[in-house]
């Protein structure tokens, strides 16, 4: 029995271009999974912060992840994120969260704790996943290969309001300070630094509107099926 051909499209790009939905509404358009790695990252992160360990340390990081699991599912088509069990699929969203998933991506023993996850799903699912470093490390063999970006002040002001209707008081002046720190985080690190792949088609969506970036998306997967 021949093995089903699995389609596989990774979207990179950084905090706050809109990776996550646009993705998942192009997942859901086109009957793919949509499998977000920044998720797992914000889930070691979130499990860091609850025991109060600096997200920076890698020792204790690496000592952090013998009791530390991680899974993505999927409930009625959404996708759910578990730590130990736990459902924390709103947990991770947070400012803190956030900080904490970049200083722990940095650290060489929590990409190989998540790499086998994403690669597996990958390999058995015809799948949109999106992160910092799809393209150029978790799936170099992606058929279709996109970095989604914008301008830091208009992703910063998607941030803000994104926050503001969560109830958060923080202002724009902090979304922005603690976007750009994280940028020059993720692109400075030295593990797999976040930057668009050689064959990666870039996608500026400072000026679509979400439906917009939707449709540039879904048409750009569409010529590859």
């Amino acid at each position: 029995m021949a093995k089903k051909k699995v389609l596989n499209v990774a979207i990179d790009g950084p905090g706050g271009a809109g990776k996550s939905t646009v993705a998942k509404a192009a997942a859901k358009e086109l009957g793919l999974i949509y499998v977000d790695t920044g998720a797992l990252y914000r889930a070691v992160g979130v499990n860091a912060l609850r025991n109060k360990i600096d997200s920076k340390d890698a020792k204790a990081v690496k000592k952090m992840l013998k009791d530390t699991l991680v899974e993505l599912k999927h409930k009625d088509g959404v996708q759910h994120v578990f730590l130990n069990g736990e459902d924390v699929s709103d947990e991770i969203r947070t400012p803190d969260a956030s900080m904490a998933a970049s200083n722990v991506s940095a650290i060489q023993c929590v990409r190989d704790f998540l790499f086998d996850t994403q690669r597996d799903i990958a390999k058995n699912n015809s799948c949109i996943m999106d992160g910092r470093d799809i393209a150029t490390v978790v799936l170099p063999d992606a058929q279709v290969k996109i970095f989604l970006t914008a301008s830091a002040e208009v992703r910063a002001q998607r941030r803000f309001l994104e926050l503001q209707q969560k109830g958060s008081k923080d202002s724009y002046k902090k979304v922005l300070k603690e976007l750009k720190e994280r940028d020059y985080n993720d692109s400075h690190r030295e593990i797999a630094p976040l930057k668009p792949a050689e064959d990666s088609i870039i996608v500026d969506t400072s000026e679509m509107k979400l439906e917009e970036s939707i449709s540039t998306v879904v048409n750009l997967i569409k010529e590859k099926m």
